[in-house]
């Protein structure tokens, strides 16, 4: 394994970010705090509790989950696609480097996006709930595995995209819809049939009352069920982007 190479991508991607504060990190840590503030505290004058929590602590895991997966998301999909389509993604495919460690690089760079702005989501959140964590081991089990399975589906959707209008397309009409019908804001336990039923089949769901047990002790759905769906989208996007970068798929022309 070339470990220098891996360490160096590693170190590139995780300063290409930290170049741009403003846009990549306190950029989404402000959109999220917002959502808590006006969600938490508007809504929360109605609903006082959620699932036997009070409605402000509900929603804290939720807008953790959103700050990991679209950040680690963006980060992948936005790095890859612009080495494509500046055509520096040559010096990649001439670098001394497997795909594996090129895939452990793009994602590690990923996921250390995506959860430093899900923990200062969280330390935000703090300030207004409180510290609250009952199961760390659950907790920290679901911050890696979301993290990690985003940035490889940000990795999948860089490779696929040819146009920023198909690098957009996962988080605008996948990403956002199945995430605010995700169970963020409110519990699944609480709606009326069919809308139950349909928001079963809807995998953020798991993922987002997973977090919720991890971090408050509670949730609507088993949190096995999340943490099974999770490691099944792991492996299938790491097999399908390990895939994808041996073969160069749309990489070389």
């Amino acid at each position: 394994m070339n470990l220098i190479g891996l360490r160096t991508l590693l170190v590139k991607e995780v300063r290409r970010f930290l170049r741009v504060p403003g846009q990549t990190v306190l950029s989404p840590l402000v959109s999220t705090a917002l959502y808590f503030v006006v969600f938490g505290y508007s809504l929360g004058g109605r609903l006082r509790e959620a699932s036997g929590q009070s409605y402000v602590a509900f929603i804290v895991p939720g807008l953790v989950f959103l700050g990991i997966a679209n950040n680690a998301f963006l980060n992948t999909s936005s790095s890859i696609f612009i080495t494509k389509l500046q055509g520096t993604v040559v010096d990649l495919l001439v670098a001394p480097m497997k795909p594996g460690e090129l895939l452990v690089a793009f994602t590690g760079g990923g996921m250390v996006r995506g959860l430093l702005v899900g923990f200062l989501t969280w330390a935000v959140s703090i300030l207004f709930t409180g510290f609250k964590l009952a199961h760390p081991a659950i907790t920290a089990s679901f911050l890696l595995l979301v993290a990690y399975v985003f940035s490889m589906l940000g990795l999948l959707a860089a490779l696929w995209a040819e146009k920023f209008e198909q690098i957009n397309f996962f988080p605008t009409f996948v990403m956002l819809p199945l995430t605010f019908l995700g169970g963020v804001f409110y519990s699944v336990s609480a709606l009326a049939e069919p809308w139950r039923t349909i928001s079963l089949f809807n995998p953020m769901v798991y993922m987002v009352e997973g977090l919720r047990y991890g971090m408050l002790g509670s949730s609507a759905l088993s949190p096995s069920a999340g943490a099974a769906m999770l490691f099944a989208l792991a492996v299938a996007t790491t097999g399908l982007a390990f895939l994808a970068l041996r073969t160069g798929y749309k990489l070389k022309t």
